[in-house]
């Protein structure tokens, strides 16, 4: 028996780019069957109830978040530190400045720093689930090592410096 690979798929889209993201998820449902999803609110919801309305059946396991603006993006990039997300389909709005437009690139940045799958429109996500790395059960991405970066300070005197500048201050003070 085949092993069955169980992603977690985040799905982000702006308001222009909603419908599409809809009409890609409904067109790939079958491939996307049996994966855990994260969605910022409105689109998360929009989807769900898509999802359900072509296969009444299917039980989905999504997590909806709170809208992007909201704080969504954030509870998204959180979930993509933590290691539950593997590929982020992101389709934004190229034509239309977005309020939250750190917090799009912070998720950007995020899925750069985790080194997961980031797509940003119907293309490539084409092209990405199209790949037969996408179902293949022995396929893991490379996590970066941070730890030079995570232990730049160690063997540092950094602490005991700022004790001995905080304790000759207060001493100047008395």
């Amino acid at each position: 028996m085949e092993a069955k690979v169980r992603r977690g798929i985040g799905l982000v889209a702006h308001d222009a780019m909603k419908k599409d993201l809809i009409e890609w998820v409904l067109w790939n449902s079958e491939l996307l069957m049996g994966n855990k999803f994260y969605c910022t609110g409105t689109t998360g919801t929009l989807i769900l109830e898509a999802l359900k309305e072509k296969h009444p059946d299917v039980e989905w396991d999504f997590t909806i978040l709170k809208s992007g603006p909201l704080g969504g993006d954030q509870q998204m990039g959180s979930r993509i530190v933590d290691g539950q997300i593997d590929y982020l389909f992101f389709f934004t709005d190229p034509m239309t400045l977005q309020p939250h437009d750190t917090d799009v690139k912070a998720l950007t940045r995020l899925a750069g720093v985790e080194n997961i799958v980031f797509c940003c429109n119907r293309s490539t996500a084409d092209h990405i689930i199209s790949s037969p790395l996408f179902m293949d059960p022995d396929y893991e991405r490379i996590h970066p090592d941070y730890s030079s970066y995570t232990k730049r300070f160690q063997n540092k005197p950094v602490v005991t410096e700022a004790v001995e500048s905080v304790n000759r201050r207060k001493k100047k003070r008395l």
